[in-house]
């Protein structure tokens, strides 16, 4: 299921989750965007600078993940109302899920977790069917940015299970 570090692997089925996306309690999870890949991006902390540019170069590549009708979900322990005020301040439109109560549960799922309390910085492509395809673990203080996600994105393009 999962590396020695413990993040899911690629062929193990995406554990279903929702959680918090909007103040008002609207739930969120990658079972809503089943026929479509999903983009699962595991951050520390919203207001930290790596992470602040990290989710702003996905709002930024937002057409390219368009293209591959790729949803893009943000994923820390941080509650849905630091996530509101980083959003609207780092102009984020796509999802920034608050995984604080339990915390870090889902990061714990996806092996995600840090042991000091936050989740990693991970990414996780989920394909149409809820199946992991690509997974990676990055450094705590090193922007992943977005080719091993572009190129899992290829690669399901190229096995024709999604239009580019």
């Amino acid at each position: 299921m999962s590396d020695p570090n413990g993040l899911i692997q690629p062929g193990n089925a995406a554990p279903g989750f929702t959680l918090a996306a909007t103040p008002d309690g609207h739930q969120i999870g990658p079972e809503q965007f089943r026929g479509r890949p999903v983009v699962l991006a595991f951050y520390p902390a919203d207001w930290s600078p790596v992470c602040g540019d990290q989710m702003a170069l996905y709002q930024a590549a937002a057409p390219v993940f368009d293209q591959y009708q790729a949803a893009v979900l943000g994923i820390s322990v941080d509650n849905i109302w630091s996530h509101r005020a980083f959003a609207q301040a780092r102009g984020i439109e796509f999802p920034l899920l608050a995984d604080f109560e339990p915390k870090g549960e889902v990061a714990r799922r996806y092996g995600a977790y840090a042991p000091w309390g936050e989740a990693q910085r991970a990414l996780v492509v989920i394909d149409q069917n809820g199946t992991v395809v690509w997974s990676y673990l990055s450094p705590p203080d090193v922007n992943p940015g977005a080719d091993g996600i572009f190129d899992a994105l290829d690669r399901l393009a190229q096995q024709g299970v999604m239009a580019r």
